[in-house]
């Protein structure tokens, strides 16, 4: 196991405008080492531009964006302190992907054998030979994480790294990520498959039109949404729901089939639908998921949201 220095992301009251449009707004938050930390939030919540001032790609109009207590531009080795994929189609098509590591490499005294340890890494082979302008999707995210990891850095900022992946990729970058934080790092990942992030991310993040809204463990944020709720499957729903409601339940339609109910215990959900001889196959307690945690998060910070089809026909009758 790689011995890396514990080194901290630290964002302070960060601030950003492009013209009018606020993009930061006051942001304050911590990634800290031995972490994974996702980061996310709706569309123009200020993810990017966040991640691109702790890189120094965006000078904040006011707070600070720190990496080890320093601003990135004071870093002395910046490859060797902090990796970054911001973009995976970044990249000369006519260059092929071993030559662009070769050069990195070079730029700051790193060996060719380290190229070909991060190569080997992130499962590239002899496809580094070919010209990146033949390179899927999926082949750009895994060179672009072959450049943040050139330089071991303790220090890792990740936007959208399962892009173009197949199942195959998006469980090995999982694994990754979770080495990468037994060893120590500080990784920061932007992210909207709330499915990868519930079974990578120690931490979550999630702004909102620039502010943040919550800064907590995955675990605690997931067992807040779950609340005491029951799970129940029915293949009688308007009749279940109904007796529920009626002996002081609280019922929302979550399926088809399946239901949760807040205010009644297991135990007398199942009294009461036996007693009144009400078909259920299944009674328990509910588990929220991510997404469902993160949607109940922002649901007031979403700039854009679609009409629901019911909606719509309402409004074009």
């Amino acid at each position: 196991m790689s011995q890396v220095a514990e080194v901290s992301i630290e964002v302070r009251e960060l601030r950003k405008r492009f013209g009018r449009a606020v993009a930061v707004d006051g942001l304050s938050f911590r990634v800290e080492a031995g972490s994974v930390t996702g980061f996310v939030g709706p569309n123009g919540a200020g993810k990017s531009t966040t991640m691109r001032a702790v890189l120094g790609l965006d000078a904040p109009d006011g707070g600070q964006a720190l990496i080890g207590g320093r601003p990135y531009h004071a870093l002395r080795t910046p490859l060797l302190e902090v990796g970054a994929l911001l973009d995976a189609a970044a990249l000369h098509p006519s260059r092929r992907g071993r030559d662009h590591l070769r050069w990195l490499a070079h730029s700051h005294g790193l060996s060719m054998r380290r190229v070909d340890e991060v190569l080997d890494q992130v499962g590239m082979g002899d496809a580094s030979r070919r010209r990146a302008g033949g390179y899927s999707l999926g082949m750009r995210q895994r060179l672009g994480m072959a450049v943040a990891l050139l330089g071991d850095p303790p220090v890792l900022l990740l936007d959208e790294p399962v892009n173009g992946l197949d199942p195959e990729g998006i469980q090995w970058i999982r694994t990754l990520l979770r080495h990468l934080a037994s060893e120590g790092r500080a990784i920061l990942v932007s992210s909207h498959l709330m499915s990868e992030l519930e079974d990578t991310a120690d931490h979550l993040v999630v702004i909102g039109r620039g502010r943040l809204i919550a800064d907590t463990a995955v675990a605690d944020l997931l067992a807040a949404a779950s609340g005491d709720r029951v799970r129940l499957r029915t293949s009688s729903r308007a009749e279940a729901m109904e007796l529920l409601a009626r002996e002081g339940g609280t019922v929302a339609v979550v399926d088809r089939d399946i239901l949760t109910v807040t205010g009644l215990s297991a135990e007398r959900v199942v009294e009461l639908l036996s007693g009144a001889r009400v078909p259920f196959a299944e009674v328990g307690a509910h588990r929220a998921s991510l997404e469902e945690a993160y949607m109940e998060l922002t649901r007031d910070a979403v700039e854009f949201t679609s009409t629901p089809a019911e909606e719509a026909d309402e409004v074009t009758r």
